[in-house]
């Protein structure tokens, strides 16, 4: 498999979404590896002339919010350099139906095939992502709480599954541990209590915002005392995440954590918590249906 680098035009457009392009090259290159060794395309390589020329069409099979179209468009361009035309037909963040053509691919039949499955597998996974945040966007949609991400991502694909929570109107937690601080049940065993771990990352690192997560309202107290950022409500239910937003008062940021699922969204917001945060938008979100379909030149 020959590699090329992301042309220009392409390259600002990642830029533009908020991507590297050369993390996105490397996670490109990757997928393309798994399905190709030295031995490339084995059935492509057999049945398929090296100057045949066509069109790959990727298709939304079913309704949802779309992301990761650059990226799809950035493993021909990896894969086929100056030999493909690529036509990017919808935009990431956009709410398709089935049946939208979202990315055409012309160039060699070879080439279209062999990043067919890499392409479809990296758009439906964000797609998936995008669409399940927006069904949270809507369900909170009469409140004024946010949804949040997590870590729970696809190991190595953090930057472009969270790419995608944005893509279907989330916002993002932090991307690693350096972010900010969040003292957890197990650093304030470690440190000696909430205050102990409050005043030693603050020693150390006095300009990162401190998150901090209880499980009860007592620990609520404690944590605003200390004067937390954010707090993070674990497992908290309804009617106490209601209690939790009257104690605060404003003084912090109120997150609840814990497994909510959508059908608990608008009673979440109504609580007046600040953010939901939500793992399972990336961890758990079921794969767009996204189809690739060839079109033969035609003399």
């Amino acid at each position: 498999m020959q590699s090329h680098k992301i042309k220009r035009e392409l390259a600002d457009q990642l830029i533009a979404a908020g991507l590297n392009p050369l993390d996105v090259s490397e996670v490109v290159l990757r997928a393309l590896h798994e399905d190709c060794d030295v031995n490339g395309d084995v059935t492509s390589a057999a049945t398929i002339p090296p100057d045949q020329v066509s069109t790959l069409d990727l298709v939304a099979r079913a309704p949802g919010t779309v992301a990761g179209i650059p990226v799809a468009a950035a493993v021909f361009a990896v894969l086929g350099g100056n030999s493909v035309l690529i036509d990017m037909l919808s935009t990431d963040g956009q709410q398709v139906v089935a049946g939208t053509v979202l990315l055409s691919v012309h160039g060699p039949t070879g080439v279209l095939l062999q990043g067919e499955r890499p392409a479809l597998n990296l758009l439906s996974h964000l797609s998936a992502i995008a669409t399940a945040t927006q069904s949270w966007v809507v369900a909170l949609e009469t409140s004024l709480t946010q949804v949040r991400d997590t870590r729970k991502t696809t190991p190595g694909l953090r930057t472009l599954d969270k790419y995608a929570v944005r893509c279907g109107g989330g916002i993002n937690h932090r991307m690693n541990l350096s972010d900010a601080a969040l003292i957890k049940d197990n650093h304030v065993v470690a440190a000696g209590g909430v205050a102990q771990a409050f005043e030693l990352i603050k020693e150390r690192f006095p300009d990162l915002p401190v998150e901090v997560e209880v499980d009860s309202l007592d620990q609520l107290t404690e944590a605003l005392e200390v004067g937390a950022d954010l707090v993070l409500l674990d497992n908290f239910t309804i009617d106490e995440l209601s209690k939790a937003v009257r104690i605060n008062q404003g003084r912090a940021k109120l997150e609840a954590s814990g497994g909510f699922t959508l059908d608990q969204a608008q009673a979440v917001g109504d609580t007046g918590v600040d953010y939901v945060a939500v793992g399972a938008i990336t961890h758990s979100a079921p794969s767009l249906d996204i189809s690739a379909d060839l079109r033969m030149e035609t003399i």
